[in-house]
């Protein structure tokens, strides 16, 4: 068995202690592998593995490219892998999981291959309990590191493979942001759509919410580092970027500028690229300055996810989000003026400790009252170092269960209702990928961020067509192209 070298463990404590004022420092990061791991790398295949948000998606875009440098090729099997890669999630006890599932089988791999390197990153990595439990029960494991150090990939790597040692090194807290990440060719998990980071971390400290333990204190990139990003897709063909941060709306405020995002957000769609989303924002910081300019520009689509956990003010005070019911009513309000016929979905949490039947009808009044076109929601799931964790909770399980049950009833029923609007009308559809159903359908998104499906062959992915709507079934829709 390799010797274990803990060179830094995580500490949410640690983490928790940050300095919010302590400045942000930039720097150039150089994808360029050394000979060491240019020839280690050379023939060799990798697997990913990514749980969890778009942010986990766009680290391990990352990584990948790390990969692809080093002249690794990607498989999909982990039979057939020299190095097994997960990324890992740690809002839900359900992703941490099937992590542990899915290291079994990479056992396997193993017992087959034992100079396989197995590694593990991400959030729950950035936890001290999970670490040690993976150190104690998968002893194959020889690297893992945490979401505030993967640009330190190559010198892990090397230093894991030189020493031939069980490598840990997570950082708890990081001021850095790296520049210059280019994208090698077949890094990006779509040739469509992108992801741009334009932030990182949260300041929030919700108390049912592990993020600003895992991922730090937020960091702004500079606007013009974004634009670029984001000419350079547009130039590679991309039609369609998200830009992301755990709280997009706090953009810029490590600069002291309120109006940060909103300004980011004009400048991205003035430079021509078809389509932008944005996720996710938070209520009480949201300008409504950026509803001017979601209406302003047509290729900033209609459509908004704006969270709000719960209808009770009780609750919304116990979980420390910072804005009331009727500051969230009136923002949809003032999103609503604008934009009329906004596409709004949010999250919902149930069962957060002693919500009571007050409370949930509260939440459920307030989902009528907003109507949401669609909204993702959960049983609360406590996270070992919130605050939440250490609430004392009687409302029995099978009460936070019924509750679920009535509220996605009642989400169901106004996402069909809003589905239905679809039927008839024409929309511009960005296609992206196969259907996972059927390989004679081809699916793409509305602007609203709607789901459809029409009849046809992979060479209409990447394009933008006319598309009338046939019929509804409340989560995607079927419908056909009617221009040439």
């Amino acid at each position: 068995m390799k010797q274990l070298r803990l060179k830094s463990l995580p500490s949410l404590r640690e983490a928790a202690r940050r300095n919010p004022n302590q400045p942000v420092s930039y720097r150039t990061l150089d994808l360029s592998p050394n000979a060491f791991l240019s020839s280690w790398g050379e023939g060799k295949r990798f697997c990913i593995r990514t749980y969890g948000c778009q942010a986990n998606v766009r680290d391990s875009e990352i990584l990948r490219s790390f990969l692809l440098a080093m002249n690794m090729k990607e498989t999909d099997s982990f039979s057939d892998a020299d190095f097994i890669l997960f990324n890992t999630c740690a809002i839900r006890e359900n992703a941490e999981n099937h992590l542990y599932g899915e290291l079994g089988q990479a056992k396997d791999r193993y017992n087959k291959k034992s100079d396989v390197i197995i590694a593990i990153c991400g959030c729950v990595m950035q936890e001290e309990v999970p670490v040690k439990y993976v150190l104690d029960h998968f002893p194959f494991v020889s690297l893992i590191f945490g979401t505030n150090n993967i640009t330190a990939f190559y010198s892990l790597l090397e230093d894991c493979l030189k020493n031939e040692e069980r490598l840990v090194d997570v950082q708890a807290n990081s001021d850095l942001v790296y520049e210059g990440i280019k994208d090698f060719t077949g890094s990006r998990q779509s040739k469509v759509s992108a992801f741009v980071n334009i932030m990182y971390g949260c300041n929030k400290f919700c108390t049912y919410c592990i993020v600003p333990y895992t991922r730090g204190r937020e960091r702004s990139r500079k606007e013009e580092d974004i634009i670029s990003e984001v000419n350079c897709l547009k130039e590679q063909g991309y039609k369609q970027v998200t830009l992301l941060g755990q709280n997009v709306d706090a953009y810029g405020k490590d600069f002291f500028d309120t109006y940060a995002f909103a300004h980011l957000l004009e400048k991205v769609a003035q430079t021509g690229i078809e389509r932008i989303r944005f996720t996710t924002p938070y209520p009480s910081d949201f300008n409504p300055v950026v509803f001017d300019v979601m209406a302003k520009y047509p290729n900033v689509m209609p459509a908004l996810h704006l969270p709000v956990q719960s209808g009770s003010n009780n609750i919304l005070k116990k979980m420390n989000r910072r804005y009331t019911r009727e500051e969230y009513i009136s923002l949809v309000n003032e999103l609503r003026k604008r934009l009329p016929n906004v596409f709004l979905t949010t999250d919902i949490i149930v069962g957060f400790p002693n919500e009571t039947d007050e409370d949930f009808e509260e939440t459920l009044s307030l989902v009528k009252e907003i109507k949401y076109d669609a909204a993702f929601t959960f049983i609360f799931s406590p996270r070992p170092g919130t605050p939440a964790y250490r609430m004392k909770d009687e409302t029995p399980m099978d009460v936070k269960h019924q509750r679920f049950e009535r509220l996605k009833t009642l989400i169901d029923e106004l996402s069909t209702e809003s589905a239905k609007k679809f039927v008839g009308n024409t929309y511009k559809v960005l296609f992206e990928t196969v259907s996972k159903k059927d390989n004679n359908r081809i699916s793409g998104y509305t602007p609203e961020g709607k789901l459809i499906h029409v009849t046809g062959d992979k060479g209409l992915i990447g394009q933008i067509k006319t598309v009338k709507v046939l019929e509804s079934h409340t989560y995607s829709l079927i419908g056909e192209i009617i221009d040439d």
